[in-house]
């Protein structure tokens, strides 16, 4: 008897041994891995939501050109802007040929054709735009970055589309185009009885009525210095604070660090070790960078993604937006977008605020009317001096309330410069 109470025990035992050895050497699908290199970033704490990269993929505006050089411009969210985008992401381009950008005066024929244009604020490389529309292969296109897109009908009644370089030198026209003319008439037709625009010399678009936008004020919500110090360490217990004269506090562990800056309201995350001499690939960096923030903070909101690459490193900025439209820095108040620098697939700055918008919360509305036509022309004039605007944008200008954020609607003029300046709504 006790003999085989002895082996009904041994064999519990062996067993228990067996089951722990198969746990320590095949882990169960969502575990920690046995062994993570450093190009593998640690899924921490939840904080913000994750997102798809083809979620921050889409166009600042959409220009509807109706011929007789009549404009309208729809805006991410709107109706026909989603509706006129979703059908285009459903067509195939394919056979791209390539040829001067000079090769025609491109404003003159806005002004006559039929058509819609894609604008892709700093350019987005084709890789990546592959990912929401239907693009063949094609090794000189792949490597080119492209900020606009064209699709309009010809004086031969012909479709055509057109993928212009951010370069600025090159387009490249897409000969297989899965789209009639009548599929491009219908589009445009979306266009008409909504605000009309005037195509500048500058190449901008004045509006010729007013555009109405929603002024909002909304609950604002905070992340704390202490779970950015969770998400981004290793081991948050073997990091050490240095206080700086300027009152910003950095938290590092020796290799990497976070300052945090502007009264708790700003992060600035650096690892010296990601820093790479060589060239990078642009769209595996910015796979990288989305991947990095859905693993540190995350996202509240909607976000646009714009990108910009020097060779060496891919910087990549998440703009947040409101409704249709961008929501403009506030930095004396810690309230920017967030940007990275990525080389070789590995971050090596990120910066954000700890601030962000609550949405849900929302505390007041009220409809308001952006300034138009010689008016709004004389306000460009006088904000622009002596130099060339380039682009004009409605967008948000965030304004600290007693309760939390109020959005107040401007006109956002950029320059030749870079030089940015607002106009508010009346």
């Amino acid at each position: 008897m006790k003999e085989r109470f002895k082996t009904i025990v041994l064999a519990i035992l062996i067993t228990a041994s067996l089951f722990q050895s198969y746990f320590l050497i095949y882990r169960l699908p969502g575990s920690y891995s046995v062994v993570t290199s450093d190009s593998n970033y640690i899924k921490t704490e939840n904080m913000g939501q994750e997102q798809r990269i083809e979620n921050l993929i889409f166009p600042d505006h959409m220009v509807i050109h109706m011929g007789e050089d009549r404009h309208t411009l729809f805006y991410p969210e709107s109706t026909f802007y989603q509706l006129i985008y979703s059908r285009l992401a459903g067509r195939s381009f394919g056979e791209f040929q390539r040829q001067s950008v000079s090769s025609e005066n491109w404003n003159e024929l806005k002004k006559e054709n039929l058509g819609i244009e894609l604008s892709f604020e700093g350019g987005m490389p084709v890789a990546l735009l592959q990912r929401v529309m239907q693009l063949s292969s094609d090794p000189l296109f792949e490597a080119e970055t492209i900020n606009k897109i064209w699709i309009y009908t010809d004086s031969d009644d012909k479709a055509r589309a057109l993928f212009f370089s951010s370069q600025g030198d090159v387009v490249y026209e897409a000969a297989d185009v899965d789209l009639t003319v009548q599929d491009i008439k219908q589009h445009v037709d979306f266009g008409a009885g909504w605000t009309p625009y005037k195509l500048t010399s500058g190449g901008y678009y004045l509006p010729e009525e007013a555009l109405e936008m929603v002024k909002a004020e909304l609950g604002t919500q905070q992340y704390t210095v202490e779970q950015m110090q969770r998400s981004l360490f290793f081991d948050p217990s073997m990091t050490r604070n240095i206080q700086e004269k300027d009152g910003s506090e950095i938290y590092t562990d020796s290799k990497r660090s976070l300052q945090v800056n502007f009264n708790q309201r700003w992060v600035s995350y650096n690892d010296p070790a990601a820093v790479q001499a060589s060239e990078g690939d642009r769209t595996k960096d910015t796979l990288a960078a989305i991947d990095f923030v859905n693993q540190h903070g995350g996202f509240n909101g909607t976000y646009q993604m714009q990108i910009d690459s020097d060779g060496d490193s891919t910087e990549v900025h998440l703009l947040p937006y409101y409704e249709s439209y961008p929501v403009l820095d506030l930095p004396e108040y810690g309230y920017e977008h967030m940007r990275l620098e990525v080389q070789k697939e590995l971050v090596s700055t990120y910066e954000r605020s700890l601030l962000y918008l609550n949405e849900a919360e929302e505390l007041g509305k009220e409809m308001v009317q952006l300034p138009y036509g010689d008016e709004l022309a004389e306000q460009i004039k006088a904000a622009a001096g002596e130099q060339q605007v380039i682009k004009l944008n409605p967008a948000y200008q965030p304004v600290v309330s007693e309760a939390g954020m109020k959005l107040v609607p401007v006109w956002e003029i950029t320059l030749a410069s870079g030089q940015v300046s607002t106009i508010p709504s009346s």
